[in-house]
Protein backbone atom coordinates (compact mmCIF):
# COMPACT_ATOMS: atom_id res chain seq x y z
CA UNK A 1 0.00 0.00 0.00
CA UNK A 2 0.88 3.85 0.20
CA UNK A 3 0.96 5.46 2.88
CA UNK A 4 -0.81 9.38 2.31
CA UNK A 5 0.39 12.29 4.09
CA UNK A 6 -1.83 15.44 3.23
CA UNK A 7 -0.85 19.10 4.05
CA UNK A 8 -4.47 20.88 3.65
CA UNK A 9 -5.69 24.15 4.35
CA UNK A 10 -8.41 24.00 6.78
CA UNK A 11 -11.33 25.16 4.39
CA UNK A 12 -10.56 21.83 1.95
CA UNK A 13 -10.44 20.05 5.26
CA UNK A 14 -13.95 18.28 5.04
CA UNK A 15 -13.94 17.84 1.03
CA UNK A 16 -10.82 16.01 1.35
CA UNK A 17 -11.97 13.87 4.15
CA UNK A 18 -15.26 13.19 2.26
CA UNK A 19 -13.21 12.31 -0.65
CA UNK A 20 -10.93 9.56 1.47
CA UNK A 21 -14.06 8.14 2.50
CA UNK A 22 -15.33 7.90 -0.94
CA UNK A 23 -12.80 5.85 -2.23
CA UNK A 24 -12.52 2.21 -1.81
CA UNK A 25 -8.86 1.39 -1.28
CA UNK A 26 -8.86 4.15 1.50
CA UNK A 27 -7.94 2.59 4.97
CA UNK A 28 -6.72 4.65 8.45
CA UNK A 29 -7.61 8.04 7.88
CA UNK A 30 -6.25 10.15 10.82
CA UNK A 31 -7.14 14.04 11.04
CA UNK A 32 -5.15 16.26 13.35
CA UNK A 33 -6.13 19.94 13.46
CA UNK A 34 -3.36 22.67 13.46
CA UNK A 35 -0.49 20.52 12.68
CA UNK A 36 1.34 22.90 10.55
CA UNK A 37 2.77 26.15 9.78
CA UNK A 38 1.23 28.18 8.29
CA UNK A 39 -2.05 27.29 9.30
CA UNK A 40 -3.75 23.71 8.23
CA UNK A 41 -4.25 20.06 8.74
CA UNK A 42 -2.95 17.24 9.00
CA UNK A 43 -4.42 14.02 7.26
CA UNK A 44 -2.72 10.87 7.05
CA UNK A 45 -3.87 7.76 5.40
CA UNK A 46 -3.23 4.23 3.81
CA UNK A 47 -4.19 3.59 0.08
CA UNK A 48 -4.20 0.60 -2.17
CA UNK A 49 -1.50 1.45 -4.87
CA UNK A 50 -4.66 0.47 -7.10
CA UNK A 51 -6.71 3.13 -6.06
CA UNK A 52 -3.66 6.03 -5.56
CA UNK A 53 -3.04 7.77 -8.95
CA UNK A 54 -7.10 8.25 -8.92
CA UNK A 55 -7.32 9.73 -5.61
CA UNK A 56 -4.03 11.74 -6.20
CA UNK A 57 -5.75 13.19 -9.07
CA UNK A 58 -8.95 14.14 -7.19
CA UNK A 59 -7.06 15.92 -4.59
CA UNK A 60 -4.91 17.70 -7.02
CA UNK A 61 -8.56 18.98 -8.83
CA UNK A 62 -9.28 20.02 -4.90
CA UNK A 63 -6.47 21.93 -4.99
CA UNK A 64 -4.65 20.64 -2.42
CA UNK A 65 -1.25 20.79 -3.74
CA UNK A 66 -1.50 24.28 -4.50
CA UNK A 67 -2.23 25.51 -1.20
CA UNK A 68 -0.20 22.60 0.66
CA UNK A 69 0.76 19.17 -0.18
CA UNK A 70 0.43 15.80 -1.10
CA UNK A 71 3.17 13.09 -0.15
CA UNK A 72 3.59 9.02 -0.90
CA UNK A 73 5.78 6.90 0.08
CA UNK A 74 5.49 3.00 0.02
CA UNK A 75 4.76 1.47 3.31
CA UNK A 76 5.83 -1.65 2.32
CA UNK A 77 4.21 -3.70 5.38
CA UNK A 78 0.91 -3.05 6.96
CA UNK A 79 -0.19 -5.70 9.97
CA UNK A 80 -4.11 -4.32 9.88
CA UNK A 81 -7.69 -6.00 8.85
CA UNK A 82 -9.05 -2.97 7.60
CA UNK A 83 -5.86 -2.79 5.28
CA UNK A 84 -6.52 -5.90 3.80
CA UNK A 85 -10.30 -5.00 3.34
CA UNK A 86 -9.32 -1.61 1.96
CA UNK A 87 -6.90 -3.75 -0.55
CA UNK A 88 -9.61 -6.16 -1.58
CA UNK A 89 -11.81 -3.44 -2.10
CA UNK A 90 -9.62 -1.43 -4.52
CA UNK A 91 -10.59 -2.85 -8.22
CA UNK A 92 -7.35 -4.49 -10.17
CA UNK A 93 -4.07 -5.30 -8.88
CA UNK A 94 -1.46 -3.77 -6.66
CA UNK A 95 1.46 -5.13 -8.59
CA UNK A 96 0.48 -3.27 -12.10
CA UNK A 97 -0.88 -0.08 -10.83
CA UNK A 98 0.85 3.04 -12.18
CA UNK A 99 1.03 6.50 -9.76
CA UNK A 100 1.70 8.85 -12.43
CA UNK A 101 2.78 11.78 -9.93
CA UNK A 102 5.52 9.21 -8.67
CA UNK A 103 6.95 8.73 -12.13
CA UNK A 104 7.00 12.40 -13.36
CA UNK A 105 8.75 13.15 -10.06
CA UNK A 106 11.52 10.20 -10.87
CA UNK A 107 11.73 11.52 -14.35
CA UNK A 108 12.46 15.28 -13.02
CA UNK A 109 14.72 13.94 -11.04
CA UNK A 110 16.51 11.72 -13.21
CA UNK A 111 17.00 14.06 -16.07
CA UNK A 112 19.06 16.13 -14.51
CA UNK A 113 22.58 16.26 -15.64
CA UNK A 114 25.22 16.16 -13.07
CA UNK A 115 29.20 15.42 -12.64
CA UNK A 116 28.49 11.57 -11.28
CA UNK A 117 26.22 11.21 -13.99
CA UNK A 118 28.99 11.98 -16.46
CA UNK A 119 31.78 9.71 -14.27
CA UNK A 120 29.67 6.65 -13.82
CA UNK A 121 29.09 7.03 -17.98
CA UNK A 122 32.98 7.63 -18.82
CA UNK A 123 34.15 5.03 -16.37
CA UNK A 124 31.65 1.78 -17.40
CA UNK A 125 32.26 3.09 -21.46
CA UNK A 126 36.27 2.29 -20.23
CA UNK A 127 35.89 -0.61 -18.64
CA UNK A 128 33.55 -2.00 -21.57
CA UNK A 129 36.49 -0.90 -24.09
CA UNK A 130 39.04 -2.62 -22.14
CA UNK A 131 36.79 -5.68 -22.45
CA UNK A 132 36.20 -5.27 -26.38
CA UNK A 133 39.95 -5.04 -26.48
CA UNK A 134 40.49 -8.34 -24.39
CA UNK A 135 37.71 -9.83 -25.93
CA UNK A 136 36.59 -10.40 -22.22
CA UNK A 137 32.29 -10.75 -21.87
CA UNK A 138 32.67 -10.42 -18.49
CA UNK A 139 34.49 -7.11 -18.40
CA UNK A 140 31.54 -5.89 -20.80
CA UNK A 141 28.60 -7.09 -18.36
CA UNK A 142 30.15 -5.40 -15.07
CA UNK A 143 30.26 -2.05 -17.31
CA UNK A 144 26.88 -2.52 -17.68
CA UNK A 145 26.32 -3.01 -14.18
CA UNK A 146 28.27 0.88 -13.65
CA UNK A 147 26.03 2.65 -16.40
CA UNK A 148 23.14 5.18 -15.09
CA UNK A 149 22.16 5.92 -18.58
CA UNK A 150 18.75 4.10 -17.90
CA UNK A 151 17.67 6.99 -15.43
CA UNK A 152 17.48 9.62 -18.18
CA UNK A 153 16.82 7.26 -20.63
CA UNK A 154 13.41 6.29 -18.81
CA UNK A 155 12.44 10.15 -17.76
CA UNK A 156 12.71 10.56 -21.38
CA UNK A 157 10.17 7.79 -22.13
CA UNK A 158 8.07 8.90 -19.30
CA UNK A 159 8.01 12.53 -20.20
CA UNK A 160 7.60 12.04 -24.29
CA UNK A 161 4.24 9.50 -22.91
CA UNK A 162 2.85 12.83 -20.81
CA UNK A 163 3.45 15.12 -23.18
CA UNK A 164 6.21 17.13 -21.01
CA UNK A 165 8.18 18.69 -23.96
CA UNK A 166 10.46 20.33 -21.66
CA UNK A 167 11.38 17.72 -19.77
CA UNK A 168 11.73 15.49 -22.90
CA UNK A 169 14.05 18.05 -24.20
CA UNK A 170 16.26 18.00 -20.76
CA UNK A 171 16.24 14.29 -20.76
CA UNK A 172 17.38 14.30 -24.46
CA UNK A 173 20.54 16.72 -23.30
CA UNK A 174 21.33 14.57 -20.65
CA UNK A 175 21.74 11.67 -22.48
CA UNK A 176 23.45 12.93 -25.67
CA UNK A 177 26.11 14.40 -23.28
CA UNK A 178 26.18 11.42 -21.24
CA UNK A 179 27.35 9.82 -24.90
CA UNK A 180 29.47 12.14 -25.94
CA UNK A 181 31.54 13.06 -23.05
CA UNK A 182 31.98 9.11 -22.53
CA UNK A 183 32.87 8.17 -26.23
CA UNK A 184 35.46 11.04 -25.98
CA UNK A 185 36.89 9.90 -22.54
CA UNK A 186 37.22 6.52 -23.85
CA UNK A 187 38.51 7.34 -26.62
CA UNK A 188 41.25 9.52 -25.13
CA UNK A 189 41.64 6.52 -22.62
CA UNK A 190 42.22 3.96 -25.53
CA UNK A 191 44.81 6.47 -27.25
CA UNK A 192 46.48 6.42 -23.86
CA UNK A 193 46.83 2.61 -23.41
CA UNK A 194 48.04 2.23 -27.19
CA UNK A 195 51.01 4.94 -26.30
CA UNK A 196 51.71 2.99 -23.36
CA UNK A 197 52.11 -0.36 -24.68
CA UNK A 198 49.10 -1.92 -22.73
CA UNK A 199 46.84 -2.50 -25.26
CA UNK A 200 46.55 -4.54 -28.27
CA UNK A 201 48.80 -3.64 -31.46
CA UNK A 202 46.38 -3.96 -33.87
CA UNK A 203 42.25 -4.17 -33.80
CA UNK A 204 41.35 -7.32 -35.46
CA UNK A 205 38.02 -9.27 -35.36
CA UNK A 206 39.77 -12.34 -35.61
CA UNK A 207 41.10 -12.03 -32.12
CA UNK A 208 37.78 -10.60 -30.82
CA UNK A 209 35.07 -13.07 -31.37
CA UNK A 210 33.24 -12.80 -28.03
CA UNK A 211 32.61 -8.93 -28.90
CA UNK A 212 32.70 -8.38 -32.31
CA UNK A 213 28.59 -8.70 -32.50
CA UNK A 214 28.67 -5.31 -30.64
CA UNK A 215 29.88 -3.55 -34.18
CA UNK A 216 27.39 -5.40 -36.37
CA UNK A 217 23.52 -4.78 -36.23
CA UNK A 218 21.00 -7.01 -37.05
CA UNK A 219 17.49 -7.34 -36.26
CA UNK A 220 18.22 -9.36 -33.40
CA UNK A 221 19.98 -6.09 -32.02
CA UNK A 222 16.72 -4.28 -32.55
CA UNK A 223 14.40 -6.88 -30.68
CA UNK A 224 16.75 -6.78 -27.66
CA UNK A 225 16.52 -2.94 -27.48
CA UNK A 226 12.41 -3.41 -27.99
CA UNK A 227 12.30 -6.10 -25.16
CA UNK A 228 14.62 -4.09 -22.74
CA UNK A 229 12.46 -0.63 -23.53
CA UNK A 230 9.46 -2.38 -21.97
CA UNK A 231 10.81 -4.25 -19.45
CA UNK A 232 12.26 -1.19 -18.43
CA UNK A 233 8.69 0.78 -18.09
CA UNK A 234 7.19 -2.08 -16.33
CA UNK A 235 9.77 -2.22 -13.58
CA UNK A 236 9.16 1.32 -13.35
CA UNK A 237 5.28 1.70 -13.40
CA UNK A 238 4.53 -1.45 -11.40
CA UNK A 239 5.28 -2.99 -8.24
CA UNK A 240 8.13 -5.33 -9.49
CA UNK A 241 11.12 -2.50 -10.23
CA UNK A 242 14.30 -4.52 -10.12
CA UNK A 243 17.88 -2.93 -10.55
CA UNK A 244 19.17 -5.66 -12.94
CA UNK A 245 16.38 -3.95 -15.48
CA UNK A 246 19.33 -1.09 -15.89
CA UNK A 247 21.66 -4.00 -16.76
CA UNK A 248 19.49 -4.68 -19.65
CA UNK A 249 18.94 -1.46 -20.99
CA UNK A 250 22.55 -0.79 -20.82
CA UNK A 251 23.26 -3.89 -23.21
CA UNK A 252 22.35 -1.33 -25.69
CA UNK A 253 24.23 1.91 -24.89
CA UNK A 254 27.48 0.90 -23.17
CA UNK A 255 28.68 -1.40 -25.38
CA UNK A 256 28.20 0.42 -28.61
CA UNK A 257 29.43 3.85 -27.52
CA UNK A 258 32.29 2.06 -26.03
CA UNK A 259 32.96 -0.03 -29.19
CA UNK A 260 32.84 3.38 -31.22
CA UNK A 261 35.47 4.85 -28.96
CA UNK A 262 37.88 2.11 -29.21
CA UNK A 263 37.20 1.92 -33.08
CA UNK A 264 38.34 5.17 -33.52
CA UNK A 265 41.63 4.93 -31.46
CA UNK A 266 42.27 2.34 -33.87
CA UNK A 267 41.30 4.13 -37.15
CA UNK A 268 38.92 1.58 -37.94
CA UNK A 269 36.55 3.61 -39.36
CA UNK A 270 34.16 1.05 -40.54
CA UNK A 271 33.72 -0.42 -37.10
CA UNK A 272 33.10 2.79 -35.84
CA UNK A 273 30.09 2.93 -38.25
CA UNK A 274 28.89 -0.25 -37.12
CA UNK A 275 28.83 0.54 -33.42
CA UNK A 276 27.30 4.18 -34.49
CA UNK A 277 24.35 2.49 -36.51
CA UNK A 278 23.86 -0.05 -33.74
CA UNK A 279 23.50 2.38 -30.58
CA UNK A 280 21.20 4.52 -33.14
CA UNK A 281 18.67 1.43 -33.97
CA UNK A 282 19.20 0.32 -29.97
CA UNK A 283 18.22 4.03 -28.76
CA UNK A 284 15.14 4.24 -31.46
CA UNK A 285 13.88 0.30 -29.89
CA UNK A 286 14.09 1.44 -26.75
CA UNK A 287 12.50 4.57 -26.51
CA UNK A 288 9.52 3.96 -29.17
CA UNK A 289 8.84 1.01 -27.29
CA UNK A 290 9.07 2.69 -23.34
CA UNK A 291 6.82 5.76 -25.27
CA UNK A 292 4.31 2.52 -26.30
CA UNK A 293 4.18 0.80 -23.31
CA UNK A 294 3.08 3.48 -21.05
CA UNK A 295 0.71 4.66 -23.80
CA UNK A 296 -0.79 0.93 -23.37
CA UNK A 297 -1.12 1.52 -19.72
CA UNK A 298 -2.14 4.54 -19.52
CA UNK A 299 -5.14 3.46 -21.71
CA UNK A 300 -5.74 0.82 -19.94
CA UNK A 301 -6.11 3.11 -16.68
CA UNK A 302 -8.47 5.62 -18.35
CA UNK A 303 -10.38 2.49 -19.68
CA UNK A 304 -10.51 1.18 -15.62
CA UNK A 305 -11.67 4.76 -14.74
Amino acid sequence: MIHLRLIVEPALADQVLDELHLSPGVAHVVRVAGASTPPGELILCDVARESANELVEHLQRLGVHRSGAIVLSDAHTIVSDAAARADARAPGLGADAIIWEGLEARARDDSQLSVSFLVFMSIASIVAAVGILLDAPILIVGAMVLGPEYGPLAALCIAAARRRWNHVARAATTVAVGLAVAMVVTLLATLVFRATGIAPESYDLDDRQLTAFISHPDAMAAVVAVLAGIAGMLSLTTARSDVLIGVLVSVTTIPAVANAAAAAAYRQWGELAGAGAQLAINLSGLVIAGVVTLWIQSRRYQARM
